[in-house]
């Protein structure tokens, strides 16, 4: 499939529009499939430990067009395995920490903990395999998934698990303040860590011929991917092989939150917006997924 080895895709271009959570909560799964069935989404990412995963593994059998990918979950979320097997990992309660540079630093310096990652990794890869769901992807809570340890064991896992996309955070900081500049700190230091991972990243996985979009955007706009920053954004893209995610959700008072209060329902609204989609086209992209892709390249 193309990627950012050297290839220059021809017209059209294409977009990946990615819902993440899948599996999250109910509220997050009817808002996936209505932006699919509905919408622009063409993709998501399931969370295998999530509330509704099993609803989210069911549904998504009913709709062979939507990709599925995995949302590996090792901060802010539960583990697979019991939490005796991973005890260094998680609480005892089986939860992992809240905090990602707290998560990141025990990733990377402690040696038990790093070995029990492995298996975790492994154990949250083999659930989505028992799904019966092809991997589209692989992407991570929080971006998680880019830290170089558990980028590594990944690109390890890959070939037993037929990993053939991941995701590398990349847009431009210049185009996301030219729209918003809204937390602007956090933007700026997101940004520049991103771009550190993303160069590890692209040296690792192109040596591995795993593939990863030219440019992947949401990460300086997280919980806030709205319709009128969607319609600013698209026609300033210059990659021709982009993903777009963000985390719709409906709200139901019973189940938690992914995000910030209304942040799910204004990014629904964006993916089933009319407009964004005519925008997408008049700027010359076909709506598609990574496992379409990879069949139309075969």
């Amino acid at each position: 499939m193309p990627n950012t080895q050297g290839i220059n895709i021809l017209r059209p271009r294409f977009a990946i529009i990615n819902g993440d959570d899948f599996g999250f909560s109910s509220g997050v799964n009817e808002a996936i499939i209505k932006a699919h069935k509905q919408g622009i989404l063409t993709s998501t990412s399931l969370m295998v430990s999530g509330d509704a995963a099993e609803e989210a593994i069911a549904l998504a059998h009913n709709y062979p067009n939507l990709a599925v990918g995995l949302h590996l979950v090792l901060v802010c979320g539960r583990a697979v395995m019991p939490p005796t097997q991973i005890p260094h990992l998680v609480s005892s309660n089986g939860n992992f920490p809240d905090s990602p540079l707290r998560a990141g630093l025990r990733y990377q310096f402690d040696t038990a903990t790093r070995s029990e990652l492995r298996q975790e990794i492994r154990a949250q890869l083999t659930k989505f395999s028992d799904s019966g769901l092809s991997l589209s992807h692989v992407d991570g809570h929080l971006h998680l998934h880019s830290h170089p340890i558990i980028l590594s064991i990944l690109v390890e896992l890959a070939q037993e698990f037929n990993i053939q996309v991941i995701r590398l955070p990349n847009e431009e900081l210049g185009m996301s303040l030219k729209l918003d500049r809204r937390k602007l700190l956090t933007k700026l230091v997101w940004s520049g860590v991103f771009t550190l991972l993303r160069r590890y990243g692209e040296t690792l996985l192109a040596s591995h011929n795993i593939n990863y979009a030219n440019r992947v955007y949401g990460l300086l706009q997280t919980g806030n991917m709205t319709e009128e920053y969607l319609l600013g954004l698209i026609p300033q893209i210059e990659a021709d092989l982009v993903e777009i995610y963000s985390h719709p959700a409906m709200v139901n008072p019973s189940e938690p939150l992914n995000n910030p209060p209304g942040a799910g329902t204004v990014e629904l609204a964006a993916l089933l917006s009319e407009q964004v989609r005519q925008t997408l086209a008049d700027n010359g992209f076909e709506l598609t997924n990574y496992v379409k892709i990879r069949r139309t390249n075969r």
